[in-house]
């Protein structure tokens, strides 16, 4: 079911590096974003697929995961994820990164949803220099990096938890590492009403 998916799909930071990602699943993660919904039917998106050699260790090397974590830097040594796609907005199709930017989340969305029903996790990463992947990617001036996602075969334990009395969404970890992500409750979430 879908809602299972949604919650299988969460942000995996710690992969198992031996479970290599072949590039046909990750053409068929993107077809799932191609499909999709993209505003005016623009489709001004483009996508590169990282699942070997060169590029790997390039986008390895200029990603950062978790910064809400304190002292830890993620992923540890050898849970480096094995594969990457990159969502690029391509500016001779449509230049407008406001617009667009919520082609990048659908398009998001239906990749790493696609991973998980293909038993694999990922995670959605925007903290990196787009001008540093370019640049060590060798992308054309148009192409513009807007989101890289890393995929894998997940090593980490992800659990949902409600959210506590003093608000904090942070996401935590607990001494064995398992990773805690707070979720508002759906009755916090839902405004009320003005219908009688």
């Amino acid at each position: 079911m879908l809602k299972d998916l949604i919650i299988r799909n969460r942000s995996v930071r710690g992969y198992d590096p031996s479970v290599k990602i072949p590039r046909d699943e990750l053409a068929d993660m993107i077809d799932c974003a191609r499909l999709s919904a993209s505003s005016r039917n623009v489709q001004p998106l483009k996508y590169y697929i990282s699942n070997e050699g060169r590029s790997v260790e390039i986008l390895n090397g200029l990603i950062h995961y978790g910064r809400r974590l304190p002292g830890i830097t993620l992923p540890f040594k050898g849970t480096e994820p094995p594969a990457f796609i990159v969502i690029c907005l391509d500016t001779s199709i449509n230049s407008s990164k406001q617009i667009f930017i919520r082609d990048v989340g659908i398009a998001a969305e239906a990749i790493t949803l696609r991973a998980a029903e293909l038993g694999y996790g990922a995670c959605m990463i925007g903290n990196f220099s787009p001008d540093e992947v370019k640049a060590q990617l060798g992308f054309s001036e148009e192409i513009d990096p807007m989101l890289i996602i890393s995929i894998g075969k997940s090593v980490e334990d992800i659990r949902l938890v409600d959210l506590g009395p003093d608000g904090n969404t942070d996401y935590y970890r607990d001494d064995a590492g398992t990773h805690f992500v707070p979720k508002r409750s759906l009755e916090d979430i839902i405004l009320p009403s003005s219908d009688k």
